[in-house]
């Protein structure tokens, strides 16, 4: 059986324009949403001015497809020339402890 994904997206915008790139990645939110596998999607504006994007997919294969999917291409069609440059990404495996509730994303 598959365990899910968890993905951080760090977005580094360039001077000014912000709140474009917040535009054009909530722009994508409802079409990955609808994706197979998306249990996650969620943007958060940091404190140091970056966009995190927190994901959680059902599977590292399902992940692979929405990598490669339409609604991916057209987000980086969307925030070309809006950032610093290719967005940080990490792929993290749920290591479950504690609370079965608190313990995981």
């Amino acid at each position: 059986m598959s365990q899910p994904v968890v993905v951080t997206a760090v977005f580094r915008p360039l001077p000014g324009r912000r709140e474009d790139a917040r535009a054009a990645i909530e722009g994508a939110l409802p079409d990955v949403h609808a994706e197979d596998g998306c249990l996650l999607y969620a943007l958060h504006d940091a404190a140091d001015g970056t966009l995190v994007l927190l994901e959680k997919w059902e599977s590292q294969e399902l992940l692979d497809a929405h990598s490669v999917g339409e609604p991916v291409k057209r987000l980086r069609a969307a925030i070309d020339g809006l950032l610093e440059g290719p967005a940080d990404v990490v792929t993290m495996t749920p290591l479950p402890a504690g609370d079965p509730v608190k313990g995981r994303l």
